[in-house]
């Protein structure tokens, strides 16, 4: 969800890929019919493992389940790291609706940070850049 609602919010500014640290090789269909609901077609993406991006140049890695910042490694010449620990709706048990409307609260978290986040990579303002060191 998080690739499709950044996608999404910053058009063509910045190259956006997801990855995780026990793909699946698929989506949830919940979370394609989450972000359906929204408008955001994630019907053809796959679910990456992060390794695969080990040698990509990567400026910036956001991460946003619980412990996915603990198990994401530090890629080469990444600039910037950013971590907003929104519950894994996958991981929710109950009934299908129950866990739907999981999906959809995540789906509107996380669209309004990566909304504020996106304002500030399109327009210059710089939103969300880490604090310069005193050092």
């Amino acid at each position: 969800m998080a690739e499709g609602i950044l996608r999404h919010a910053v058009g063509d500014t910045v190259e956006v890929h997801s990855a995780g640290s026990d793909p699946t090789g698929k989506v949830h269909p919940m979370a394609i019919e989450a972000l359906k609901e929204i408008g955001i077609d994630i019907s053809q993406h796959t679910s990456k493992h992060m390794n695969d991006f080990l040698k990509k140049d990567i400026a910036v890695v956001i991460t946003v389940c619980d412990n996915a910042d603990q198990a994401c490694p530090v890629f080469p010449g990444q600039a910037v790291r950013y971590h907003w620990p929104f519950p894994d709706p996958a991981k929710v048990e109950g009934p299908d609706d129950q866990v739907m409307q999981v999906f959809r609260q995540v789906r509107d978290q996380i669209r309004l940070i990566f909304d504020m986040y996106a304002a500030g990579l399109v327009d210059g303002s710089k939103l969300f850049q880490p604090a310069k060191s005193s050092e």
